[in-house]
């Protein structure tokens, strides 16, 4: 709730600045089918949950303008939802529960994050753009991990019960960013590349995109663009909320951007 009511905040102010002529608002959205791999758990017990496959949806918003030395303003929303089970054959720990070996565990990973970003348009000649600048991601979620087990009671009738453990991240990395774009003339069409990136001893985190854009309606009051592409996501986290992970979501994505 606090990371929504900041971007909602955020997202109107930008609204309203962009009614002046020198400053451009994007909007955009994405619909993404990726494939999830890897490997996540505590310290010294990640396990391949078999995550499955997945539609995601992200969002973003941006305010650009010629003011020297200000950057411009980009906040992007992105969830991470995805749920897998496996048979564990040695004994596992999470959240301080413990499963047994042989237990059927479902897991559930439902993380999110919104990145609050702050860049300068290094160049744009109108065919060619590049900006770089710098990224806190917000990171919101939980991971559970479950398993029924049967006991006894004391009349020695079969009872079922169900060990759960939760762990809820939330923390805000840093993050490099940098995003190019090519037109190609006389086609409507341009080439572009976007993402985060980081690598310090702690964690690994990537997250970008390349992909092709189609100017569908391009005029002095509004500008809507047709994408779609290739998105990968690396989570390398080392003790991220007590979270230790070796994850990637890749797939491709499609998407409209709206420029006014």
């Amino acid at each position: 709730m606090r990371k929504t009511l900041i971007a909602a905040g955020l997202a109107s102010l930008m609204s309203t600045a962009a009614h002046a002529d020198v400053v451009g608002l994007y909007i955009g959205a994405q619909i993404w089918d990726n494939e999830a791999e890897g490997i996540f758990g505590e310290s010294g017990q990640q396990r391949d949950f078999n995550l499955g496959d997945e539609q995601q949806g992200s969002y973003f918003i941006a305010v650009e303008h010629p003011i020297p030395l200000i950057p411009n303003v980009r906040i992007a929303s992105t969830t991470l939802d995805t749920k897998g089970s496996t048979q564990i054959t040695e004994p596992l720990e999470f959240d301080d529960q413990n499963f047994a070996a042989g237990a059927q565990v479902a897991a559930s990973f439902d993380v999110s994050y919104i990145d609050y970003t702050l860049y300068y348009e290094l160049f744009d000649n109108g065919l060619f753009s590049f900006d770089f600048g710098l990224t806190a991601r917000d990171f919101d979620g939980d991971v559970t991990l479950s398993s029924q087990v049967t006991s006894n009671d004391s009349s020695g009738n079969p009872v079922s019960n169900t060990v759960e453990g939760k762990i809820n991240t939330s923390e805000i990395v840093p993050m490099l960013y940098a995003s190019t774009e090519v037109g190609l003339m006389f086609t409507g069409l341009s080439l572009f590349a976007n993402g985060n990136f980081l690598s310090i001893d702690d964690h690994t985190l990537y997250d970008y995109q390349l992909g092709v854009s189609y100017a569908v309606v391009d005029n002095i009051a509004i500008d809507v663009n047709l994408q779609a592409g290739y998105r990968s996501v690396k989570l390398e986290l080392d003790d991220l909320d007590d979270l230790y992970s070796d994850l990637e979501f890749d797939g491709v994505f499609a998407g409209v951007t709206v420029h006014f």
